[in-house]
């Protein structure tokens, strides 16, 4: 079920998500390896770095109605040890150098 619905959402990517992967993909940023629409404990997360246990999400405007669901799966990934960043979609879009820049720096920085 989860492995159809990813599908499904690596074919309707948002345009931000879109814009964000064009960024991440193949090692474009500075040789960190993203996976997009991954699967990661029951949950689906936009992007992740699995060698460095960060989370990349891309919120709308949805997610203003659904902030007790992500506060809760971010606990629940944060467990796990990663790290979840969110982005609203329209940062990403007007603010791309500045997102980009966001991410670098949480990967690079000292433990």
């Amino acid at each position: 079920m989860l492995k159809t619905f990813q599908k499904e959402l690596r074919k309707n990517q948002t345009d931000a998500e879109i814009q964000l992967w064009q960024q991440l993909r193949n090692r474009r940023l500075k040789g960190f390896k993203f996976r997009r629409q991954h699967v990661l404990q029951g949950y689906i997360v936009d992007f992740v770095c699995l060698e460095e246990r960060l989370i990349i999400e891309l919120d709308g405007g949805q997610h203003s109605e659904q902030v007790e669901y992500d506060t809760a799966r971010t606990k629940k990934l944060a467990k796990l040890e990663f790290r979840v960043l969110r982005f609203w979609n329209n940062d990403v879009l007007n603010n791309q150098k500045v997102v980009l820049e966001s991410i670098y720096f949480d990967l690079v920085k000292e433990p």
